[in-house]
């Protein structure tokens, strides 16, 4: 099978298009034919340097929608010929930047007719890191007041949707240019954070979702009412911690986890219309390389995507 693959760590330039025997499914394993496969941040990151994966040679992709090729022993959730979307155990699991893929059954589930496999190869490592940062570790509920900072990135434009869809009164933090987008998203309020002091904008939220870290996460703390969650995607000091703390409010890391039961809620969002990804560039598999080097301006809206003919 053709396969994306880094021999080294360093800029985009590691990746080449290779071929590599085609996996087989193990027990408990589904072998998947994929279609597409979502590009994101920890895809480029763990291409520069060594990070939770550390092994060479290395094929990437964590996001992948195709079509299930066989069974390993014991899978009984699917047959050959469906249509899948899932992502990979994060962060040991990587592997779909190519053209099959072997993962738990689990960690997938039917991929809805209403979208195709480019948009639903964009969703599930962003949709689950969301569903599981808002839901499972916030527990937000109707009426609550939820920051999203990034609003527009993978993560933020799915979590504007999912914070949406379960009630809640929706802040997100872009630049100007995407304000009509988190509108039509469903953000209740947007402020432009190039223009805008958040920090005095907003008045107190139950709970602040921050892929970005650094200072805006820390001053995100003084927005917490008490008994709120800040959830970072990158880890804090423990001074912040001491200071939610302080707050009457927790903050927590939180690492994303495949998860079967939260593709299904993903799935069943998407099906209702009230999930859709947002894809900023569509790249064959050949051209990961500018994949990555687009995702790493920093200025994309939504996802990026690979298709796999």
């Amino acid at each position: 099978m053709r396969a994306i693959i880094q021999d080294t760590y360093g800029g985009p330039d590691v990746l080449r298009e290779t071929r590599l025997p085609k996996p087989e499914p193990g027990p408990g394993e589904i072998l998947v034919a994929v279609r597409a496969a979502g590009v994101n941040p920890t895809d480029w990151k763990h291409r520069a340097q060594a990070g939770f994966v550390d092994r060479l040679p290395l094929v990437l992709g964590w996001d992948v929608s195709g079509v299930v090729e066989a069974l390993g022993y014991g899978v009984t959730l699917f047959a050959p010929g469906e249509e899948v979307f899932g992502m990979l155990p994060y962060p040991h699991g990587p592997g779909s930047h190519a053209e099959y893929v072997v993962g738990p059954a689990r960690a997938f589930t039917r991929k809805p007719s209403v979208i195709d496999h480019v948009r639903a190869g964009a969703l599930p490592l962003v949709s689950l890191t969301a569903y599981q940062a808002l839901l499972d570790t916030a527990g937000i509920g109707p009426g609550q007041r939820v920051l999203i900072h990034a609003a527009a990135g993978g993560v933020g434009h799915a979590a504007v949707q999912i914070a949406k869809a379960h009630g809640a009164y929706v802040i997100g933090t872009a630049s100007a240019a995407k304000h009509d987008l988190l509108r039509e998203l469903g953000a209740d309020e947007v402020v432009d954070y190039r223009t805008t002091d958040f920090a005095e904008a907003v008045e107190e939220v139950d709970t602040v979702l921050d892929p970005v870290g650094g200072e805006t996460r820390s001053r995100s703390i003084g927005l917490l009412r008490p008994g709120g969650t800040l959830v970072s995607l990158l880890a804090g000091p423990s001074e912040e911690t001491a200071r939610a703390a302080e707050r009457g409010a927790r903050m927590v890391t939180m690492l994303v986890e495949a998860d079967h039961a939260g593709m299904n809620v993903v799935a069943d969002l998407v099906a209702a219309g009230a999930l859709r990804p947002r894809i900023e560039e569509v790249f064959p598999l050949a051209e990961a390389a500018a994949a990555h080097r687009r995702g790493e301006t920093g200025r994309t809206t939504g996802k990026i995507v690979l298709t796999v003919e």
